[in-house]
C-alpha cells in the first residue's frame, strides 16, 4: 500500500502556539489553512486515492473536505483515532511546555497522562497494519498530525531518533509504502 501522510493546513492552535491533542477542544483552519488545503490538493490531483482517512481532530477533517471540494471527484473518508495528535496531557497549553517537557529525551519521555514516542508508534502502526489489510495495494491519504507522521516514519524504519526531530510544514506530506521492506 503506498501511503500519503498530509499534515493539516495551518489551525486556530498553530497560530495560538497552543498544544491541541484533544479533540473535543476544537481549533479549526485559519483562512490559510483553507488555502493551504486546497493547493495541496491541486498538487495531489492526479493521484488516484482509494481511501482517505483523518483523525478525530475538525482541523483534519476540515484540510481532506477542502481537498475533496478542489477535486470533485468521490472519495471514502474514515475518521480513525490511531492518528489523532500525540497524547501529551497538556491540551491549551503553550507547545514549548511539552517541548521543554520531552527535550531530554523526545523518544522515550513519556509525559504524565500522555504517551512517548515509541507508543505513538504502536498506535501508528496498528492504523498502518490495518489500512494495509484493508486496502492492499491501493493507495490512501492520511489527514494527520506531525507527531503521527514522524510516528509513521519512524515505524517504517526511519531512526526514531531522527523522525522525532524532523519538523513538517502544514499541508506538507510525505509517501511510505506499507508495510515497509523487509529488514527495515
Amino acid at each position: 500500500m503506498r501511503v500519503y501522510l498530509l499534515r493539516h493546513g495551518q489551525s486556530e492552535a498553530n497560530v495560538a502556539g497552543v498544544i491541541s491533542d484533544d479533540p473535543a477542544h476544537v481549533h479549526h483552519l485559519t483562512s490559510l489553512g483553507l488555502a493551504q488545503a486546497r493547493a495541496a490538493a491541486g498538487e495531489l490531483a492526479g493521484i488516484a486515492f482509494a481511501h482517505v482517512y483523518v483523525s478525530r481532530h475538525a482541523r483534519t477533517r476540515e484540510t481532506a473536505e477542502a481537498m475533496l471540494e478542489v477535486w470533485r471527484r468521490p472519495v471514502p473518508v474514515s475518521v480513525d483515532a490511531r492518528i489523532d495528535e500525540r497524547h501529551s496531557g497538556l491540551d491549551g497549553r503553550p507547545v514549548e511546555a511539552f517541548n521543554g517537557l520531552v527535550r531530554p529525551d523526545p523518544v522515550n519521555i513519556k509525559p504524565p497522562h500522555g504517551e512517548s514516542f515509541r507508543e505513538q508508534m504502536a498506535r501508528v502502526r496498528a492504523f498502518l497494519d490495518a489500512a494495509a489489510k484493508r486496502h492492499g495495494a491501493a493507495t490512501i491519504l492520511v489527514v494527520s498530525h506531525e507527531n503521527p507522521i514522524q510516528a509513521a516514519r519512524a515505524a517504517a524504519g526511519l531512526d526514531p531518533e531522527v523522525a522525532v526531530r524532523e519538523a513538517l510544514g502544514n499541508c506538507a506530506w510525505v509517501v511510505l509504502d506499507w508495510p515497509p521492506a523487509e529488514g527495515v
